[in-house]
């Protein structure tokens, strides 16, 4: 049995969406960022940076998310993944790398609206920053793709970056970067996000639609 832990709005979304768009069977092992269990000892004999995906799969733990969507992809899904002699191969490699681009401005700003509690511990300019480079580093993903999806067909790459898409929009004006709107339109309407959705949990971190970044 394939057990993914996972947290509600946490990067190990992106590894629940997939396992419903492969169509696996999985046991969910639900965690919490506020009640220290990501710290605890058997945890982190799973995952040494104590953060969430870990998945336990061929008798092994895995616990990054880039390498656990290679491993689904090669292991279970070759139609979501590009082969070395596929000719979008490079594109493929170079997106799933990408998405954690955007998950780093993402985490961020994160960090910044929701995880500091205090005022005075935010940085208004770090808050406006993160939210332009956020902006930019999407609208040059919208700006290369040349159809529905970034590449020619659905792939784990529209997972892992669109994750970060649908996400982005509580940090970013959703009509700021030309194509997103829609992008994530057809990410919603897929049944495989829907179910995934219905599994992830109460919020915990987001419970805010927009945090919008402070006027200079």
């Amino acid at each position: 049995m394939i057990r993914l832990h996972h947290c509600a709005q946490a990067r190990s979304f992106r590894i629940l969406w997939l396992l419903e768009e492969i169509g696996l069977d999985y046991m969910l092992v639900r965690h919490s960022f506020f009640d220290r269990s990501l710290r605890a000892p058997a945890f982190l004999a799973l995952s040494p940076a104590g953060r969430v995906p870990a998945l336990e799969i061929d008798g092994r733990v895995m616990f990054e998310s880039g390498a656990i969507t290679e491993w689904l992809c090669e292991t279970r899904a070759p139609h979501l993944g590009r082969a070395a002699w596929d000719p979008e191969r490079a594109d493929y490699l170079e997106w799933l790398h990408y998405a954690e681009t955007i998950g780093q401005h993402l985490a961020v700003l994160t960090q910044q609206h929701i995880v500091l509690r205090e005022d005075w511990m935010r940085s208004p300019t770090v808050m406006r920053l993160e939210a332009v480079r956020l902006e930019k580093a999407l609208a040059g993903a919208m700006a290369r793709r040349t159809g529905d999806w970034l590449l020619s067909g659905f792939s784990a790459v529209d997972v892992a970056l669109g994750y970060g898409a649908l996400l982005a929009r509580r940090f970013i004006a959703p009509d700021a970067v030309p194509g997103l709107a829609d992008y994530c339109a057809r990410l919603q309407a897929r049944p495989a996000w829907r179910r995934a959705l219905e599994q992830d949990g109460p919020a915990e971190l987001y419970t805010r639609d927009h945090y919008a970044p402070p006027e200079a």
